[in-house]
């Protein structure tokens, strides 16, 4: 359950639709959003991870990044979950839909509004990547999509014993799931038909969202819409008091021997910026890489 004295905190900037949240946009010059709230596994719990994950509007990476240690299959009765409700947007545009591939999180910016819907979503696997800095537009949409699997998708689900037949049609067994949004030429924003997905690198390189997501955005975002893709797993902020906060992902691997290896992926930083957060005292956020924002400097 959701704790009221937090929950009412984090409420105070933060509404919540059925698995997006909705936060109030910050004043220009401004850009942290939001609040963290907590969340206790209740005694008896038969719930994986991706369920909790689901009732806050969350990724599987966002919960697994900010509570470390955490089973995912079967979260341990009583176990607190800090849910990261609090976000430094990315550094770009409040305009269309803005998508970080790094944090595996979708913004869309209605227009002619003071808000911000945040979105989880599932992305391209290692080698079938989803685009990490690309400006295009929503080309056309679809209720009902169909899914034709080229060739090369076929023959790496038989190497793992499944059959992927050439063409599937619409309804809930397709992986497409019940809507599509296409951008550009080659993909699409789409919703799914495995929730446990979202969060993750599952998909052949286009966005996954959880069906009710994706069934807001085919309602509300029209065609002609801008869309950004940005890689950002490290985001700052200075904000208008002065105060000085830093949002530290786990970032994205560049090839299959980075995505196979123990030891953690370097964060694409500049020396001259990594010496100034140091300076700062983040050492600790970089390190820990909790998804969520820090304070950081005096």
């Amino acid at each position: 359950m959701i704790r009221p004295s937090m929950l009412a905190f984090a409420l105070s900037a933060v509404t919540h639709s059925v698995l997006a949240v909705t936060y109030t946009l910050p004043p220009e010059g401004s850009r942290l959003i939001g609040a963290p709230i907590m969340v206790t596994v209740p005694e008896g719990n038969t719930l994986p991870l991706e369920a909790f994950a689901a009732q806050t509007g969350q990724g599987l990476s966002n919960l697994l990044e900010a509570n470390p240690g955490v089973d995912p299959f079967l979260p341990a009765d009583g176990t607190q979950l800090v849910v990261p409700q609090q976000i430094i947007l990315p550094p770009t545009v409040r305009e269309g839909v803005v998508v970080n591939v790094a944090e595996m999180r979708l913004y869309y910016y209605p227009p002619g509004g003071n808000t911000v819907e945040v979105m989880p979503i599932g992305i391209g696997q290692a080698g079938r990547e989803t685009p990490r800095n690309w400006v295009t537009t929503v080309e056309r949409k679809q209720e009902g999509p169909t899914w034709s699997p080229t060739p090369n998708t076929r023959r790496e689900y038989a190497k793992e014993g499944k059959t992927l037949p050439a063409f599937v049609p619409a309804g809930p067994d397709n992986p497409m799931g019940l809507y599509a949004i296409y951008i550009g030429r080659l993909y699409a924003i789409h919703g799914t038909n495995s929730n446990f997905g979202i969060g993750l690198r599952v998909s052949q390189g286009c966005i996954r969202l959880r069906n009710s997501d994706i069934k807001y955005l085919f309602e509300n975002v029209p065609v002609g819409t801008r869309v950004q893709f940005v890689d950002q797993p490290v985001k700052t902020t200075t904000e208008p008091d002065g105060s000085r906060w830093l949002e530290v992902h786990e970032p994205l691997s560049r090839n299959r021997a980075e995505f196979e290896a123990t030891q953690k992926v370097p964060l694409p930083i500049s020396p001259a910026l990594r010496a100034q957060l140091v300076s700062e005292g983040a050492e600790s956020a970089l390190e820990r890489r909790s998804g969520m924002p820090v304070k950081i400097g005096i």
